[in-house]
């Protein structure tokens, strides 16, 4: 295999239940890389962030890390004071 996708599709014609697994993870890893970049670009630290959100630097980071999912309500809290929208397409 030569590209994740290549990988993806494998995955996901051998096992459709990890092939799931796997779009629900890249879909989480785009909401949580849009959020880094933008606050990055604005030159918000993490702590800054937190502080505006009300809730801990270390839940901040535990999200950016991928370590923790957040819940829908602090996902919104973190967007919000960073100009972004949670949008669902159907």
């Amino acid at each position: 295999m030569k590209t994740w996708d290549d990988y993806k599709n494998h995955i996901k014609a051998i096992d459709s239940i990890a092939g799931k697994d796997l779009e629900q993870i890249e879909e989480q890893a785009a909401i949580i890389s849009a959020v880094i970049k933008k606050r990055t670009e604005l030159g918000i630290s993490q702590r800054d962030l937190a502080a505006i959100c009300g809730i801990p630097q270390s839940s901040v980071a535990r999200i950016e890390a991928h370590t923790t999912t957040p819940k829908l309500d602090t996902l919104i809290k973190i967007m919000r004071p960073l100009g972004l929208k949670l949008t669902v397409l159907k």
